[in-house]
């Protein structure tokens, strides 16, 4: 039997359904299986709104379980909204399609290619610093070299050395006598780890009466090890990657920037660690000069590599998280399992207690399709009820695309992500096991 009724009326009798407790703001990334109704995702309203602390997300799912395809949709239909996005890092990859088809061409690094990325690089400083008065050039260059000096303090730390106070003293020092702070210049000078090493291996005698040592044999005794750790950077596997002055030019204006690494996966887990832990400083230059009221996405793929490297990687991270809503950027992590940011060191550690407490800096987490196994240590961490974490290994199994989404400690929402025709041709993570056209 068929019942016809007005619209007003379809809430008594069917006084049951309720539709999304989250507004209809922002990105449409599908519907929400219990209610039928479209689900919207817009951090930052969250956040406004006191749905959630914090805009952060963090991506939980195993391969194929249409992960990577939810947040690409997601990046690309916020861009409607006018936020632009910085992938900090693509290792395999995925987003490039999306780039491309956007009229971008993301930033190759690696095997064969000819781009060059400097770490210690000004970014768009450069370019809008005749536009600035003299105290405010003097600050962003003090606050760029404070970011430079955790880089290389992490760089040397992922060469197995953990620098002093005094390294990282001496560091600043050499810094800001290489970009020209200390000389007033109008203008301030590119600098690259090597002359930052050159500098530490052959001082004059105003470096080393500078900061304070008795002479240069203690001042070389002194910064041996941090000096052997960055010359390992510049004559390692990643010479030439990141320690020469940068030869491509970015649009800063542009809807979306990638940088790839996915040909260096064939120089080792340390080589792709290190090249996303220069991406995450340099990056995070790049968001901290955008334009007031602006909003970035920046995409933190497979971060865990990055925070294997040691305690100052893990602080990196953490410090972004913690620093999101002030410096107006949405954090994404995408990770595999919560093993991931688990395994950054020992049982213990200060680097594993930091990552573990990372989860609570992410008020929105979305869960795809997991094992068994995997599920029991999300719903420990997460505090998932049965109900959830059966969500999480069963419903989401069934079909890719599917996940719990859960923002704070709110019930769990059941999504189902839909893609358009285009948006699965671009973003198909399978297409390379597949054969080529013609072919069987």
């Amino acid at each position: 039997m068929v019942y016809q009724a007005a619209t007003s009326e379809i809430g008594g009798l069917f006084p049951l359904l309720a539709a999304s407790g989250v507004p209809a703001v922002g990105a449409r990334i599908g519907y929400d299986t219990l209610s039928g109704g479209a689900f919207y995702t817009h951090p930052v309203e969250w956040v406004l709104r006191g749905l959630a602390t914090n805009p952060n997300l963090v991506v939980f799912g195993e391969p194929g379980r249409g992960k990577s395809s939810t947040v690409v949709a997601f990046l690309l239909r916020m861009m409607l909204f006018g936020v632009k996005t910085l992938i900090s890092g693509d290792v395999k990859g995925e987003y490039s399609p999306l780039l491309r088809a956007l009229g971008v061409t993301p930033v190759v690094l690696g095997r064969g290619s000819p781009a060059r990325l400097n770490a210690l690089d000004l970014g768009p400083l450069r370019s809008r610093w005749e536009g600035w008065p003299v105290a405010r050039q003097r600050v962003e260059l003090e606050g760029v070299v404070a970011r430079w000096v955790k880089l290389l303090a992490a760089l040397a730390e992922a060469q197995g050395y953990r620098p002093t106070v005094t390294d990282e003293a001496v560091l600043a020092t050499v810094l800001r006598r290489l970009v020209g702070i200390a000389d007033g210049y109008t203008r301030p000078v590119p600098v690259t780890i090597p002359d930052v090493q050159r500098h530490l291996a052959d001082p004059d005698e105003e470096l080393w009466t500078s900061t304070r040592f008795a002479d240069r044999r203690q001042f070389l005794d002194t910064l041996r090890p941090i000096t052997d750790a960055l010359g390992n950077l510049v004559s390692g596997t990643l010479s030439g990657l990141f320690d020469e002055q940068t030869n491509v030019t970015l649009d800063w204006d542009a809807p979306a920037q990638s940088m790839d690494l996915s040909r260096l996966r064939t120089h080792g887990e340390q080589a792709v660690a290190v090249a996303l832990t220069c991406l995450g400083s340099w990056s995070s230059l790049v968001t901290d000069l955008q334009e007031d009221g602006d909003l970035r996405i920046v995409v933190r793929d497979e971060v865990w590599r990055q925070m294997r490297l040691g305690l100052r990687a893990v602080q990196a991270v953490d410090a972004d998280l913690r620093l999101s809503r002030a410096e107006r950027k949405i954090q994404v992590l995408v990770l595999h399992k919560p093993s991931d940011a688990l395994s950054v060191g020992a049982a213990g550690s200060q680097e594993a207690a930091i990552a573990k407490d990372l989860l609570a800096l992410c008020s929105t987490r979305i869960l795809f399709g997991q094992s068994t196994r995997v599920a029991d240590d999300l719903a420990e961490d997460l505090a998932l009820s049965e109900r959830e974490q059966d969500a999480t290994t069963g419903w989401a199994m069934e079909r890719p695309g599917r996940a719990l989404w859960k923002v704070e400690n709110t019930p769990g929402y059941k999504v189902q992500t839909v893609l358009s025709r285009t948006e699965k041709r671009l973003f198909d993570t399978n297409a390379q096991l597949r054969p080529p056209r013609g072919r069987p």
